[in-house]
């Protein structure tokens, strides 16, 4: 869906807040793209199925900052879900503490995004 609103395809969740990442790129189509490959291999690791064929491969690799206060604030999230759907998962992220980043991502020093909403 996200390729969809970036590709100015869709009429719901253009304004989505996590899009704005994309959208600040210099190039947001390549870097949905490069996101989407890595999301595609993961999902292949995990026996999940994820059609390649929506993803170009023909984009150029780049990188967007994320900020270490957004990348914490996302994984407490990640882990709160995990709790109810994954326990497993959880587990297993809690016993490692390891929970990286996505390639296309440089981590820089900074707070939560100010687009994230909060409850």
């Amino acid at each position: 869906m996200a390729k969809k609103v970036l590709e100015g395809n869709t009429r719901g969740y253009k304004n989505h807040p996590q899009l704005e990442r994309f959208k600040k790129s210099d190039n947001p189509l390549d870097c949905i793209n490069q996101y989407l490959l890595i999301v595609f291999q993961e999902a292949e690791t995990r026996g999940y199925h994820f059609n390649r064929d929506k993803i170009d491969l023909n984009f150029k690799p780049a990188k967007i900052k994320v900020t270490n206060g957004q990348l914490k604030y996302e994984t407490t999230h990640l882990l709160n879900k995990l709790k109810t759907r994954d326990i497993l998962k959880y587990k297993e992220l809690i016993k490692t503490g390891v929970c990286e980043a996505h390639p296309l991502f440089v981590v820089v020093e900074g707070e939560i995004e100010n687009w994230e909403k909060f409850k």
